[in-house]
C-alpha cells in the first residue's frame, strides 16, 4: 500500500518441460512497490548466478517513495551486477535480461535491459510498454518483419543489450501514471515468447490474479514450455 493506492501482487516461475534448470528470477515485493522479472543467459550456472545477483540487489532495495528518483539507486545497482559478471566472465559466460517496475502512490517507472517485457491491461486493452533489446526488435522497427512473425522466429532469442555482456550496460525506461482498473504484467521471453498477445490478454481479464497467473503457466505448458517461464502480476487500485 503506497500513498492512498493499494498493489497486489501474484508471482511463479516455473522451469518448463525442456529445461533442466530454472535460470529465471524475480522480485515480489508489493509493500515496496519493486517487481521484476530477470532471465539469466549463459547456461546453468552462469545464467542463475546472474539472475540471482539482480534479485539480491533489487531485494535490498528501500521502498519506493520516489519512483524517478529511486531509478537511479536501482540503475547504480543494475551497473554494479554488470561490473560484477563482466570480472566474473573468465569462468563461463555471464549475462541477465531485467524488466523491472517501482511505484509509489499512482506514479511508476519501469526499467529494463534485453527482451524481457512489461504489459499493460487497462479497460479490456493489453499494450506493451517495454522494446525489446534484439535482432527480432530491429527487423521490426526496420518494417522487415511483421509483428506476428517475429513471436517463434529463429532468431528471437538474439538479445542486443543484456546485464553483464558487453563493455558497457545502457539501461532504458519509462514514467507513468496508474488508473484504478490497470494491471501490469512482467515477463520473461518463456510467456510472451510462446503465447499470442491475445490470449494473455483474455488470461488477464480473469477475475482473480491466481487464476490469471495459473493459467498463463498451464498454457505455456500445453504449449511445449521450451524455456523457462516467470511473470508477476500487479494489479492497482486507490485505496479505499
Amino acid at each position: 500500500m503506497s500513498a492512498g493506492w493499494r498493489y497486489r501482487s501474484v508471482s511463479r516461475s516455473d522451469v518448463g518441460l525442456v529445461r533442466d534448470r530454472n535460470e529465471d528470477d524475480l522480485v515480489d515485493r508489493p509493500d515496496a512497490g519493486i517487481w521484476a522479472v530477470a532471465d539469466g543467459i549463459g547456461g546453468h550456472e552462469g545464467g542463475q548466478r546472474s539472475s540471482s545477483l539482480i534479485r539480491e540487489r533489487l531485494d535490498a532495495l528501500p521502498p519506493v517513495t520516489d519512483p524517478a528518483a529511486d531509478l537511479r539507486a536501482l540503475t547504480q545497482g543494475l551497473q554494479e551486477v554488470h561490473a560484477q559478471l563482466r570480472a566474473e566472465s573468465r569462468h563461463g559466460p555471464r549475462g541477465s535480461t531485467v524488466v523491472a517496475l517501482l511505484a509509489a502512490g499512482a506514479r511508476f517507472v519501469c526499467t529494463w535491459v534485453g527482451d524481457s517485457r512489461l504489459y499493460r491491461w487497462r479497460a479490456g486493452q493489453l499494450e506493451r510498454l517495454t522494446r525489446d533489446h534484439s535482432l527480432v526488435e530491429e527487423l521490426i522497427a526496420s518494417g522487415t518483419l511483421t509483428p506476428e512473425a517475429a513471436r517463434g522466429h529463429p532468431l528471437a532469442s538474439r538479445i542486443t543489450r543484456a546485464v553483464g555482456v558487453g563493455d558497457d550496460l545502457e539501461v532504458e525506461s519509462e514514467t507513468g501514471v496508474f488508473q484504478p482498473g490497470e494491471r501490469y504484467l512482467l515477463s520473461s521471453d518463456g510467456l510472451h515468447g510462446v503465447l499470442s498477445a491475445t490470449l494473455i490478454g483474455k488470461l488477464l481479464a480473469l477475475p482473480d490474479l491466481d487464476a490469471a497467473v495459473d493459467g498463463m503457466i498451464a498454457a505455456v505448458k500445453r504449449a511445449g514450455a521450451p524455456d523457462n517461464v516467470s511473470v508477476v502480476l500487479v494489479a492497482v487500485e486507490p485505496d479505499g
